[in-house]
């Protein structure tokens, strides 16, 4: 079991042979033990220590590592560009929220993507998941890399903020607290390192205005609003890639006239509050999903009908635009036949999360005691979300998400994860077959050029690593 440092000194003292400093910079002196038990201890560190300097020297370390090894946090920004100038077509970025085990998960995504010379592939958290998972971006950002770090990966890693959205009740009452929620929320992303961001204002729409442009008005001043924030944010030279989105997932499907009233009114207030900015890369519509599913009353989830022809019409309108195209929400959990359906009709993105958990919570391998614990806690924990109608399986279905925080360490140190880690990585592999991704590595090296960005060296590792 990887060690967790209750000091910086331990922690360096765990790094004896594998890296150290020399002045403000980290050197790594063993890669092939760095990416071995080197990261574990560090990743481990970061999330489970209760030391706050250790934390922030694993910190610290795994993103120098990530640099020096040429592993590095990038943006996706130009290759969808290219997409937008139809360069590169015919494929589908899977975009994967990764809620439980993150260092083992991103471990083994990158070995599948190194396997299949994969580099168009996204890692994600949303605003929501971040609470419930008790990962911060910083977190998140540190976890991901080290578990690149350990799958012997090189090359660019995309993080992104998914769902920056704007909660519609609270907007109502008091917009600009609501909105500074959002400037807050970007900021700490870019400070973690996430060059990626999708801001969700769908929420703002209101369909009960007499004209289109007047329902999408309050949704594309505020994105473009924070659009330019993020564009202002930008310190080392890489153009962060900003999604949009115009239909919330779970409700009616969108339409050709609201991207177009959208995009067009983006492009307007954009311009107004910072000329000649970049706007956006991608925009998220809604075509029949919802998020996570519609679990059954006697367990599964319901069919869903999704429409690929206003996916494939809104696509166009969004190259039509400049952009790479559309982007599917709520997919993880759709039957394994669609997923080629994706890239035939030039998906430029597609978001997967909750299936991910599934196969964790119903994998045969994971503890009955620990899932039986797990649903206790949702009951003591979760009983006012539970719905009048909702049988048991429906119930914990839709609140065991909310475990994964509380459980984190238990679910991150499984005994029997190396078996559910397994078939997470043949499902991985399924979609990047399915997603048209494969060989994608060379595509993405040819757009894409990663920033080396070193971090000033935490006070607390410099006491320590002072002479004496």
């Amino acid at each position: 079991m990887p060690h967790v440092a209750t000091s910086v000194s331990e922690l360096l003292e765990r790094l004896a042979g594998i890296a150290r400093l020399d002045g403000e910079r980290l050197v790594v002196e063993d890669e092939a033990r760095l990416r071995g038990e080197g990261i574990r201890d560090l990743a481990w560190t970061a999330a489970f220590s209760e030391d706050e300097a250790a934390i922030e020297a694993a910190r610290w370390i795994v993103w120098e590592a990530s640099q020096e090894l040429e592993v590095r946090s990038a943006s996706i920004h130009e290759l969808y560009m290219a997409r937008g100038r139809g360069e590169v077509s015919k494929f589908t970025v899977p975009a994967i929220n990764i809620r439980a085990q993150t260092f083992d998960m991103a471990r083994t995504l990158y070995e599948a993507a190194g396997s299949a010379d994969v580099g168009a592939v996204i890692l994600e958290l949303a605003r929501s998941e971040q609470t419930y998972t008790w990962q911060r971006p910083i977190d998140y950002a540190t976890s991901v890399l080290a578990g690149a770090l350990a799958a012997g990966w090189r090359g660019p890693v995309f993080l992104q903020g998914d769902h920056y959205q704007f909660n519609a009740t609270k907007y109502a009452t008091d917009p600009e607290t609501t909105t500074e929620e959002i400037r807050r929320a970007c900021r700490l992303a870019i400070d973690a390192g996430y060059r990626n961001i999708d801001l969700d204002s769908s929420t703002l729409v209101d369909l009960s205005r007499a004209s289109v442009d007047e329902q999408q008005r309050e949704n594309y001043v505020r994105a473009a609003e924070l659009t330019a924030l993020i564009r202002s944010l930008e310190a080392d030279g890489t153009t962060v890639s900003v999604g949009g989105e115009i239909g919330e997932v779970g409700k009616q499907n969108s339409n050709e006239q609201e991207l177009r009233a959208y995009l067009d009114g983006f492009r307007r207030e954009l311009e107004d509050r910072a000329p000649g900015a970049v706007g956006l890369s991608k925009v998220s519509v809604q075509t029949g999903t919802s998020h996570g599913g519609v679990p059954l009353p006697g367990g599964g989830v319901a069919e869903v009908k999704l429409d690929f022809q206003v996916l494939r019409r809104l696509g166009e309108v969004a190259r039509q635009h400049g952009l790479a195209g559309a982007v599917q929400h709520g997919a993880s959990t759709l039957p394994d036949e669609l997923f080629h359906r994706f890239p035939a009709v030039e998906t430029a993105e597609i978001h997967l999360a909750t299936g991910f958990q599934n196969s964790l919570y119903e994998h045969p391998a994971f503890p009955a005691e620990l899932l039986e614990e797990i649903e206790a806690w949702c009951h003591a924990n979760a009983a006012d979300e539970r719905k009048p109608d909702q049988t048991e399986q429906q119930f914990v279905y839709t609140t065991r998400k909310k475990a994964i925080g509380p459980f984190k360490r238990q679910l991150w140190e499984l005994a029997t994860k190396d078996e559910i880690l397994a078939a997470q990585h043949r499902k991985i592999g399924f979609l990047f077959t399915e997603l048209g991704v494969n060989g994608s590595q060379e595509m993405v090296d040819g757009y894409v050029v990663p920033v080396e960005v070193h971090r000033p060296l935490p006070d607390a590792m410099r006491e320590v690593a002072a002479p004496r």
